[in-house]
C-alpha cells in the first residue's frame, strides 16, 4: 500500500525517478488536461469577443472614454482577434500563433484597461484584481506556445508523420 505522502508526490510530479538509473528529466504528457486548459482558456476569449462583435458601439464609447483613438475599429478589430484566437485554442489549430497573439493582444489591453495604480478605493481593487486575472491568463498562454496544443488537437493531426 502507497503511504499518503508517497500518493500526494506521485499525484504532484508523477511517477518517481531513481537517480541512480536515470539523470534525464521526464515529462509525463497529460493529453487530456491540455484539452481542458485550452477550453478554459478559449471560453473568456471567446465570450469576449462575441460581445464586442455584437455590440461594437457600447464597446467603442467604453474606449472612448479611456482615451483610444478609432475606437470603433479597435473594437471590431479586437472582437475579431478575440474570436478568431479562442476559436484557434478551443480546436487546437495553429494554437501556437494563437496563443501569441493573444498574449501580445493582453499586454496593452491589461495595461491601459487595468490600470489600478492610478484609481482610488474600490474602483483599484476591482481593477487589480482584473489585471492579476489578465496575467494568470497570459501565463496559460504563455504555456500554450511552449508546449503545443497537445494530442487532442487539429495541431497534433497535422503533424503525423506519413505512413509508407
Amino acid at each position: 500500500m502507497l503511504n499518503p505522502s508517497a500518493a500526494a508526490e506521485r499525484i504532484a510530479f508523477g511517477r518517481p525517478i531513481d537517480p541512480a538509473q536515470d539523470l534525464t528529466t521526464h515529462v509525463t504528457p497529460r493529453p487530456t488536461w491540455m484539452l481542458v486548459g485550452r477550453i478554459l482558456l478559449a471560453v473568456i476569449f471567446l465570450a469576449n469577443g462575441f460581445a464586442k462583435l455584437t455590440d461594437p458601439a457600447g464597446v467603442a464609447s467604453y474606449m472612448d472614454s479611456q482615451g483610444i483613438p478609432s475606437a470603433y475599429a479597435l473594437a471590431v478589430i479586437a472582437g475579431l482577434a478575440e474570436l478568431l484566437g479562442g476559436l484557434a485554442l478551443l480546436g487546437g489549430f495553429l494554437t501556437r500563433i494563437g496563443a501569441l497573439g493573444l498574449l501580445v493582444f493582453l499586454i496593452p489591453t491589461t495595461l491601459i484597461f487595468h490600470d489600478f495604480w492610478t484609481l482610488d478605493g474600490a474602483e483599484a481593487q476591482l481593477q487589480k484584481v482584473n489585471f492579476l486575472k489578465n496575467l494568470a491568463i497570459m501565463g496559460g498562454l504563455a504555456q500554450l506556445v511552449a508546449t503545443g496544443a497537445g494530442r487532442y488537437s487539429i495541431d497534433a493531426r497535422l503533424r503525423r508523420p506519413i505512413e509508407a
